[in-house]
């Protein structure tokens, strides 16, 4: 469908890849990982035609489109929402003139000609586009798509001017899903999105008709959606045959591979070395020498394995201990003009509590954030610290109050204590400032830069309750495992807004979620316990295929069914448990030996590798090689059909009351 060929990107002397070579199939989901900085978004401006590779080849089939979402960048103006969404179907208006057109040419042609049959076909293929882009369909899918990216009826006749950059993006992402091109290509899509409309897109897009590259920070969400990955790192992009957690397990395993194969080469040579080194002067075995001179000389050499980028873990600087009552508010009250926030909202946390804030953009998140910390106050109602409580307080716009004429590392060592001003350059280093980047003045980086800068300079100064809003936003994966294993170890209080869940899950232990109009309410538990909760919520009471059975199956525990309505319901037990449990039980046991098979023949090739006839043989080690990475596949794939196929078996269960 979409062909890469050798493709090269360089920037002066630094080569961000080069022979890149894959292909993207119909319905495929790719995932692009590695560092900033690696190459990924600039590969995909490459696709999408908004630079010019270094070198290479791109082809696509006739009439293909690409859809491009950038990370940021996007500002319309000067028409109302509706408007410039409904312009997303302005090509069915041109597909219909263009097969009018073609009608008319048709007409004119003999039927028994090949260009007649050609043009027909032609015609054929446009009415299909066309269909699939009914005009009677635009006006509710416009509404659908709209809504489920967070937008309110009374925002569709408002001008595209009025909307801040992160529901811009919401706007191009909305005309991108409702072109449908066969390809989109997406630079990270949830970056302003909240956790609800994030479940959206992802439902939207596991159901998009055509092909997805993907760029994201969510973990969960490259899991979740792709199948296939794409890694950047020093110059070079490797193929995975899985999501991106396989591809970190992977990855970790073809370098061990690689590193055996290496070290085995090098051995060899060596031997190889010292014969010649030792036999070079003897007449008798001058043939020999030479021999294998010239093997030494055809020898394709196994590179070293790169060695990962250095990452440095770093803790907090030890905090006052605050009082057991971190921060409380009795009876608060806020309203923005006839806006009501809150209306006699009761909050307290406690020392040591880790909680995750949640809710639509507009629910009161920031404003919460904003009084918890005293920086505005209620209308009514009481505010209070704890004993011995210091705030640090990361939201976006602080990175707007840098002096823009200190330099990165002078902008950190104002606040860093004297432990963690030693340290300044490492912890930059952490979050993506290395080398001489730290010595750049503020006023000359971008957003996203200057976020990094600001999130750095609070976690250096000693407090004992976080408040951060969005702090994963423009940290790379690598970054967030520095961030999130530091807030871990951390002994204080948090706060945290995000929609980041992978982010989130591992750290918070309660949420709070927010939602226009209603009181704030408390889930006790992580965002996963959260997701769950509400999905029970807005999930039917009851199968609507099979009638509930009480607990345990006693169908007779039913006083108000018929005894006819109690047959039918066992009849259709008994159907289901032959029909559906039992085969799946069956496969689940097949499956289950199939594993344990599959665990015992990958233990005995791994052995196989470290044996002294297969390191000495690099077709034995070749063979053993190839032989472990198949094992590896079927595994995963096995694992994977395990874990459907449990989870369907459950649900079987449930409705026969077995569970």
């Amino acid at each position: 469908m979409l062909s890469i060929q050798n493709l090269r990107v360089e920037f002066g002397a630094r080569v961000l890849f080069s022979d890149l070579t894959f292909a993207v199939q119909p319905k495929e989901r790719i995932a692009f990982a590695g560092h900033n900085g690696a190459g990924k978004s600039t590969l995909m401006k490459c696709i999408a035609g908004v630079i010019e590779p270094s070198g290479g080849l791109m082809s696509t089939p006739k009439n293909f489109r690409i859809g491009y979402l950038p990370q940021e960048g996007i500002h319309i103006k000067g028409r109302t929402l509706w408007q410039e969404t409904m312009s997303a179907f302005g090509e069915t208006l041109e597909l219909q003139k263009k097969i009018d057109r073609l009608s008319a040419e048709l007409s004119k042609l003999d039927p028994r000609s090949s260009p007649y049959g050609d043009l027909l076909e032609e015609i054929g293929e446009l009415e299909l586009r066309l269909d699939n882009n009914d005009p009677a369909q635009m006006k509710p899918k416009v509404e659908s798509v709209l809504q489920g990216l967070g937008f309110k009826r009374s925002d569709f006749e408002r001008d595209c001017g009025h909307f801040s950059g992160g529901w811009q993006m919401r706007i191009a992402m909305a005309k991108l899903f409702l072109q449908e091109p066969e390809v989109l290509l997406l630079d990270e899509p949830t970056n302003h999105l909240d956790i609800e409309s994030q479940r959206w897109v992802e439902q939207y897009l596991i159901g998009y008709p055509g092909a997805i590259l993907l760029i994201s920070h969510d973990l969960a969400l490259l899991d979740t959606l792709c199948t296939r990955t794409i890694a950047f790192h020093h110059g070079r992009a490797e193929e995975y045959a899985g999501n991106y957690s396989y591809y970190l397990r992977e990855s970790v395993h073809r370098k061990e591979v690689q590193l055996r194969r290496y070290e085995a080469q090098q051995k060899e040579i060596a031997e190889t070395q010292r014969f010649i080194d030792r036999f070079r002067a003897s007449a008798n075995k001058a043939t020999l020498v030479q021999s294998r001179i010239k093997l030494l000389a055809k020898v394709e050499r196994i590179p070293k394995p790169e060695a990962d980028d250095a990452v440095m873990n770093f803790r907090f600087p030890q905090p006052p201990q605050s009082g057991h009552s971190v921060a409380k508010l009795e009876g608060v009250s806020k309203t923005y003009g006839d806006l009501n926030i809150f209306d006699n909202f009761d909050f307290e946390i406690t020392r040591g509590e880790k909680f995750a804030i949640v809710g639509p953009n507009g629910a009161g998140k920031s404003t919460f954030c904003r009084l918890i910390t005293a920086q505005e106050s209620p209308d009514k109602g009481e505010h209070a610290f704890g004993q011995k409580v210091s705030v640090a307080f990361f939201s976006q716009n602080h990175a707007d109050e840098l002096d823009p004429e200190l330099t990165i590392l002078e902008t950190v060592e104002e606040t860093a204590t004297r432990e963690a001003a030693a340290q300044c350059r490492n912890i930059l280093g952490c979050f993506l400032f290395r080398g001489d980047d730290v010595f750049k003045k503020v006023g000359v980086l971008s957003g996203g830069e200057r976020s990094r800068v600001a999130l750095v300079r609070m976690l250096v100064q000693p407090s004992n309750f976080l408040i951060l809003d969005e702090p994963t936003n423009h940290l790379d994966v690598q970054s967030q495992e520095v961030l999130l294993n530091a807030l871990k170890e951390y002994e204080g209080t948090i706060l945290i807004v995000s929609h980041n869940r992978s982010f989130l899950d591992s750290l918070v232990t309660k949420t709070l979620e927010f939602r226009p109009g209603e009181k704030p309410r408390l889930f006790a538990g992580n965002i996963s316990y959260y997701l769950d909760k509400t999905a029970e919520e807005s999930a039917p009471s009851a199968s609507p295929n099979l009638p509930s059975a009480p607990k345990g199956g006693d169908t007779k525990a039913a006083p108000t069914m018929s005894r006819k309505d109690q047959k039918r319901l066992e009849a259709q037990q008994r159907k289901l448990r032959s029909d559906v449990l039992k085969p799946l039980e069956v496969e689940l046991k097949e499956l289950e030996k199939r594993i344990a098979d599959l665990e015992a023949a990958q233990t005995k090739a791994t052995d196989d590798l470290s044996k002294p006839e297969v390191v000495a043989s690099p077709a034995k080690f070749r063979l053993a090689t190839n032989t472990v990475e198949q094992l590896t596949t079927k595994l995963e794939n096995a694992y994977s059909r395990w874990e459907s196929l449990t989870e369907e078996i459950e649900q079987v269960k449930v409705k026969l009351g077995d569970a």
